[in-house]
């Protein structure tokens, strides 16, 4: 009989990390940790209690209290979870406690708090506001990453490698170029997740059922205590009013079940996940011992075996490459929980809760590493030139093909080089020496034409250049770029 599971330490962290290293100790871990989905709820409270209160029917010191005492470590969080299983959201647990401890501390302040709310309301206001500080983290380190590569494309602009297509060696490239490619791919990301940092992060605000009956209510009722006529607007008011004081975006319509505003958020930080993994399926290419191009930067105890001393594995490439492999996943949920039915889905906004903290936490834990893999690169240019000369011109027929065409046609052309790589290739006699002895090619060309027509470094087409380009395109961004 399998023995039970030893108790969890009372100290112990339910979710320290440890499965989920890529974000472990990192700035996006600490913005999505339960503690800062909780302050986000009390965030979300206090900021509509604050823009109540700016329309008149709430007194204003209440609201300064409840402000002041919207802090998580007030609160005991594990409590909060436990309860959540009982309305199967943790919002009703938050509204509960926090009532409790405004009872105690500002008891003419207690009635407001929550008022003419829904637990949607605040929980959808509290992600996007989660959301919006991760994204300003992750953000940064995209600007931090993209600098790394301006650097790494500038330096290396020149210098030649190997241009592998499945996995073999096609035509020569630069590094510069390779460089210029991931910054021209982070620099979208970047720029993506930046616009919808600024135009795409709605806060939620619709009542029971999308309505805002509750909302409204409580200002009839204020208003009758005046002998006053409920003005038309109040409800786009409150709106306008509780998005100035969470600085999230006004939505058109409450979106309890239209869930657009979580699927593409869920899809861009799954694009930008991916764009880090690419940099990262690169480097672990490039640091194989047999290519040994590039890599990782050093420090102690990073890439040891438990059992092989002698390794340097690429961990930072690994993590990175970890996560863009879960964060599709997850973000495939949050696309499926769109379908939500009536003005509120039984499990299907539910689902969407831990896929989003992980797409948000996976997708900053990368780039925070990644943020470290691109700035302390090591770059072996020798190695790769070595390594572009491993098929002894070989990788550069194309041009020579290209160069016959006009003399034999472009057929005849391409199959006195295919023939004439063959040979190369069974016999390991240098390309040069094998067209010499072809006579169409020999005809034509001296050893020095063909020395020259084979020198990788005259066959990088326009590699110079679209590096050039893309850093024109992308340079610094000034600090006032960000939202």
């Amino acid at each position: 009989m399998d023995s039970a599971p030893p108790p969890a330490h009372p100290g112990t962290a339910a979710d320290a990390g440890l499965l989920s290293p890529v974000r472990a100790g990192t700035p996006a871990e600490a913005a999505t940790s339960d503690a800062a989905w909780l302050q986000a709820m009390l965030d979300a409270e206090a900021a509509l209690v604050r823009a109540q209160a700016s329309l008149g029917n709430v007194p204003a010191d209440a609201a300064e209290a409840i402000t002041a005492l919207a802090r998580a470590d007030r609160l005991d969080l594990r409590e909060i979870a436990v309860l959540s299983r009982g309305a199967a959201n943790p919002v009703v647990a938050v509204v509960r406690s926090f009532t409790a401890l405004v009872a105690d501390e500002a008891p003419h302040a207690a009635d407001y708090v929550h008022r003419g709310s829904t637990s949607q309301d605040i929980f959808d206001t509290a992600s996007m506001l989660v959301a919006g500080r991760t994204l300003d983290l992750l953000t940064a380190d995209l600007d931090a990453i993209a600098a790394s590569l301006r650097t790494l494309a500038g330096e290396h602009t020149r210098t030649l490698m190997a241009g592998r297509t499945l996995a073999l060696h096609a035509v020569p490239t630069t590094f510069g170029l390779k460089a210029a490619g991931w910054l021209a791919a982070v620099g979208d990301a970047a720029d993506r997740l930046r616009r919808l940092r600024a135009e795409g992060l709605f806060l939620q605000l619709g009542g029971a059922a999308g309505t805002l009956a509750g909302y409204v209510e409580y200002e009839r009722l204020h208003r009758e205590t005046r002998h006053e006529s409920l003005a038309e607007g109040y409800a786009a008011r409150l709106t306008e009013r509780f998005a100035a004081e969470t600085g999230l975006r006004a939505p058109v319509l409450p979106w309890h079940s239209h869930r657009a505003p979580v699927a593409a958020l869920a899809a861009e930080l799954s694009l930008t996940a991916g764009v880090l993994g690419k940099i990262a399926v690169d480097v672990q290419s490039l640091a194989r011992t047999e290519t040994a191009e590039v890599a990782e930067p050093a420090a102690a105890g990073r890439g040891v075996s438990s059992a092989m001393p002698q390794k340097r594995n690429p961990a930072l490439a690994t993590l990175i490459r970890s996560a863009a492999l879960q964060v599709p996943a997850y973000a495939g949920v949050l696309a499926q929980a769109m379908l939500s039915e009536d003005e509120r889905s039984a499990g299907a906004w539910h689902a969407e809760w831990q896929p989003l903290r992980e797409c948000l936490r996976l997708t900053g834990g990368a780039a925070h590493t990644a943020r470290e893999l691109v700035a302390g690169l090591e770059v072996f240019a020798g190695r790769m030139r070595r390594n572009l000369d491993l098929t002894g011109g070989l990788i550069v027929t194309e041009r020579l093909a290209a160069v016959l065409a006009p003399a034999l046609g472009k057929a005849a052309a391409k199959e006195v080089m295919s023939r004439a790589a063959r040979t190369a290739a069974a016999s390991g006699r240098p390309l040069a020496e094998v067209l010499a002895d072809e006579g169409a090619v020999a005809e034509r060309f001296d050893a020095q034409d063909l020395a020259r027509l084979l020198d990788p470094a005259g066959y990088t087409g326009a590699a110079e250049e679209l590096t050039a380009h893309a850093l024109r395109r992308y340079a610094k961004r000034p600090p006032e770029a960000g939202p």
